[in-house]
């Protein structure tokens, strides 16, 4: 098929990182590394969930779907940017990109509501604690895992219908390390003013609105707890703060990315590293080197793995 301004386009070209061979296998060691110990250490939060019958509780509960959606996220673009950086062409097919930024929005979509979610399971465990496990309970937590792949579902098709069929032609060059729907729209050979607008309700101020109520949520909960126990205080803060963290590692690259995207913020590679890339790590590595009841459970499971090798 052709059109006006050239023959359809079949494939993109990623413009990743530039600079020599060493910088661009000082790339790919690197974010290797970044990537493996994001899959293991999710895993073994996972893991150790679920082997630990002490962590049978609504936060890890929670958390443990967290950090599937993290690896997924993570395992959206990583691999395919670490294989480009020892490649000559760094390219992707059309169906390829569509896919990479179909299940990116997808995931991304079912993270946003289940921080939205873990916030909510914070209040009641502060605030009513009395009632917690009453409030929390496994049909409401499953209710609310069910909606928030159902919400990152509608989040990504409702943008998707709208972008796949687009005719591309002539310009097929992504200035990023990974397709996203900013980039890849403004490639597209007829006018999508209309469809850029959407991407920035859906998307951006969507982002912006979750994370105001998050950290307007976190405000209420400190000042309650400072109005009914001001002992609890100092727990509440430790505890809200990894949360807060998380939210912000979060929240934030999404913001500049789709709030302005189709301006400078969403062609710049370090965002996108940071939102795909170093927030999966982090958010394993917050939640557990802060959390005792986590980092014990560790030992335990991996004495238990030990026990079991040195007797076979």
């Amino acid at each position: 098929m052709d059109y006006q301004n050239g023959s359809a386009v079949t494939e993109f070209i990623l413009v990743g990182f530039t600079g020599g061979w060493q910088l661009q296998t000082l790339f790919f060691v690197t974010f290797s590394l970044i990537y493996f110990a994001t899959v293991v250490g999710n895993i073994l939060i996972i893991v150790t969930v679920t082997a630990n019958a002490t962590l049978h509780s609504p936060m890890y509960f929670l958390l443990r779907n967290l950090s599937f959606l993290d690896m997924c996220i993570a395992t959206v673009t990583t691999p395919k940017m670490i294989r480009d950086l020892l490649a000559e062409h760094k390219s992707i097919s059309v169906w390829g990109c569509m896919a990479q930024m179909f299940f990116m929005h997808f995931f991304g979509g079912a993270e946003m509501t289940l921080l939205i979610v873990m916030a909510f399971d914070r209040y009641v465990a502060i605030c009513k604690p009395l009632h917690y496990r009453i409030i929390m309970s496994q049909r409401l937590l499953n209710t609310f895992v069910i909606l928030s792949w159902t919400i990152g579902f509608i989040h990504t098709m409702s943008q998707m219908v709208l972008t796949v069929n687009l005719p591309f032609c002539g310009h097929n060059i992504v200035n990023n390390i990974f397709c996203d729907l900013p980039l890849v729209i403004k490639l597209a050979c007829i006018e999508t003013n209309t469809l850029e607008l959407f991407v920035i309700a859906d998307s951006g101020l969507l982002s912006l609105i979750c994370f105001i109520l998050l950290l307007v949520s976190y405000t209420v909960i400190l000042v309650t707890v400072r109005h009914k126990s001001p002992g609890r205080l100092s727990k509440a803060l430790s505890t809200l703060s990894a949360h807060i963290i998380v939210v912000t590692l979060f929240f934030g690259p999404c913001i500049f990315i789709y709030a302005w995207p189709f301006g400078s913020f969403a062609s710049n590679k370090i965002f996108g590293i940071f939102y795909t890339v170093i927030t999966p790590l982090l958010n394993p590595l917050i939640y557990t080197l802060r959390n005792q009841e986590m980092k014990k459970a560790m030992r335990k499971l991996w004495i238990q793995q030990v026990s079991f090798m040195s007797n076979l």
